[in-house]
């Protein structure tokens, strides 16, 4: 399901399948590719009879560092891609949320935009003790539509998803938990074999009920979720050839290139 030189890995532990964003280079930034790929796999994961639990964590020293700059770029003329990108961000959420088997993310390093959405719509998640999220859709001239809006409400207070969507602001490992945003926080040698571990707890527990359990867990955020995720792909579409987010991706790419040409 994933060779060892694509964007998105799939390898077994027993069973517990282990999937992993794998472009290091890049900081597990999300191409074309690799959104492709996060929409099929748990579709994929699904049909495995043998499978009984996930672990979600990025190659490297990130999780998934969000949108690749080229990536991004080719939104703002592209109007097929535009609507492409929004149909697999959908696909992303509900699939995560409708997939039957428990997923723990592995945070080993930042979980920044649809990369922090990613651990968020995971079932359990152990953050690295020097990771952190955050989601700068904002910052960027974005509407946060593939998760920010749709997930964190859940999960935190309302007054908490304002500040950090509205500022963009990085959420230490230790804090997320705080706001219940993170189960625990390991040390970030310890978290490969801390999150194995907790899976393969989750795939020994009785499978249908814990199924059964995870269903109806599933019914109550769809029912929660179902009018604001919509309303925020609609305007995150929308957002994607806004003059501030064409101006700031712009300028960000251009730093970015000059740093690694050594100019800064």
């Amino acid at each position: 399901m994933g060779e060892a030189g694509s964007v998105l890995t799939v390898t077994a532990d027993g069973d517990v399948r282990v999937v992993t964003l794998n472009r290091p280079d890049r900081l597990n930034g999300v191409s074309e590719e690799l959104h492709r790929r996060l929409a099929e796999v748990w579709r994929e994961l699904a049909d495995d009879p043998k499978a009984r639990a996930v672990v979600l964590t990025g190659a490297g020293r990130a999780f998934s560092a969000g949108g690749d700059f080229d990536h991004l770029r080719r939104h703002h003329t592209d109007a097929e891609l535009r609507e492409r990108s929004i149909r697999l961000d959908r696909t992303i959420q509900t699939e995560m949320i409708r997939f039957p088997l428990p997923v723990v993310a592995a945070v080993n390093g930042p979980a920044v935009g649809l990369g922090c959405s990613l651990a968020l719509g995971c079932d359990l998640v152990l953050m690295a003790d020097d990771a952190y999220l955050a989601d700068p859709h904002i910052s960027v001239g974005l509407v946060a539509g593939d998760g920010g809006v749709t997930l964190w409400p859940l999960l935190t207070s309302l007054l908490r998803v304002k500040e950090y969507l509205f500022t963009g602001d990085r959420i230490p490992a230790a804090t997320a938990v705080q706001l219940g945003l993170a189960n625990r926080v390991v040390a970030s040698a310890d978290l490969h074999q801390e999150a194995l571990a907790l899976a393969h707890r989750l795939a020994a527990q009785p499978a249908e009920a814990l199924r059964a359990t995870k269903a109806a867990l599933a019914a109550v955020v769809e029912q929660a979720t179902r009018g604001g995720m919509e309303a925020a792909l609609m305007a995150e579409r929308a957002t994607m050839t806004s003059p501030d987010h064409i101006r700031i991706i712009d300028e960000l790419a251009s730093r970015a290139e000059r740093r690694s040409q050594g100019g800064e």
